[in-house]
């Protein structure tokens, strides 16, 4: 007897067996090492590579490429090297301002196209950073009063992509950043500056405290923002200036605060519920333009 369309049932002993209907999918026997080794064949998004890039791999050339401070995004490390060598370049990694990712080894080949990756690759940014000099000699052949931003320490590369975005709009000459100690210019920072990098000129110096004394022997005034400070509001913000940003957690270096001209503080509320800073980037922002507004006034006078 067959399926009855108005019962909406087969009669009894007449259903179709479970291995006769048809399947869709993966088959259900794949085992477990079959599955990984499917989900391992698909490339993820985040891993592909950004505009501005390049893929570096091989023991030798990663290791000279984050000891060398060249901005790297995120290190893949394969899940098979030795615990005492991936530790060797976690720690290097970490140094850099990148990330680091276990990957199969089959990751590593279809992301190389060869099997002589030595476990390790990365992507590097392929950014060309100029110096200091360069940004005072923009300024004044814009005839303007140089504006330069350092960030002494900033460890997220979304804050200080955030950062060089702000300085691009606001008028600024260029961004300073240290080679030890703070995040590069990575896709990811390059992302999160939604291409102010390959606009605004970037510096990567190795002593963000000589840099400040270099730029006061240039007569540019360099401000630094921190707690206890004078409110921007009430300083005259308009000639040659930089201003330094600090870390996340710790704020701008002692050593680099005695070093400056002055501090910048931004009023809070009296009662923040134990959140006693703002966010690095957001200051930035805040302070950026109080800069560019002292200065627009300044030229309708003019």
């Amino acid at each position: 007897m067959a399926y009855d369309p108005k019962r909406k049932k087969y009669p009894a002993g007449n259903r179709p067996r479970r291995e006769d209907a048809p399947r869709t999918g993966a088959p259900r026997s794949l085992d477990a090492a079959a599955r990984q080794s499917l989900r391992e064949e698909r490339p993820a998004a985040e891993e592909e590579a950004l505009p501005g890039t390049n893929l570096v791999y091989g023991k030798n050339a990663v290791t000279e490429l984050l000891k060398s401070g060249s901005g790297v995004d995120t290190v893949f490390v394969a899940d098979s090297m030795a615990e005492q060598v991936a530790a060797y370049y976690t720690a290097l990694a970490k140094e850099a301002g990148a990330v680091v990712k276990r990957v199969h080894s089959t990751k590593l080949r279809g992301m190389t196209g060869t099997d002589s990756h030595q476990g390790v690759a990365c992507w590097a940014s392929a950014i060309e950073y100029v110096e200091p000099e360069q940004m005072l000699a923009a300024a004044a052949e814009k005839g303007e009063d140089p504006l330069i931003v350092l960030a002494d320490g900033v460890e997220d590369p979304h804050n200080l992509g955030a950062i060089i975005r702000t300085a691009l709009l606001c008028g600024a000459h260029g961004v300073i950043i240290p080679k030890r100690g703070g995040a590069g210019i990575t896709p990811t920072v390059s992302k999160s500056s939604a291409g102010a990098v390959s606009i605004l000129p970037v510096a990567r110096v190795a002593n963000i405290g000589q840099t400040v004394r270099w730029l006061k022997e240039q007569n540019v005034f360099v401000y630094c923002a921190q707690m206890g400070g004078v409110t921007p509001y009430k300083q005259d913000l308009t000639g040659p200036l930089a201003i330094v940003m600090g870390s996340e957690g710790r704020g701008v270096s002692p050593l680099v605060q005695k070093l400056c001209d002055g501090t910048l503080s931004l009023p809070m509320a009296a009662d923040c519920g134990g959140v006693d800073s703002f966010n690095v980037s957001v200051a930035a922002g805040m302070l950026l333009y109080e800069i560019d507004r002292q200065r627009a006034l300044r030229a309708e006078k003019e």
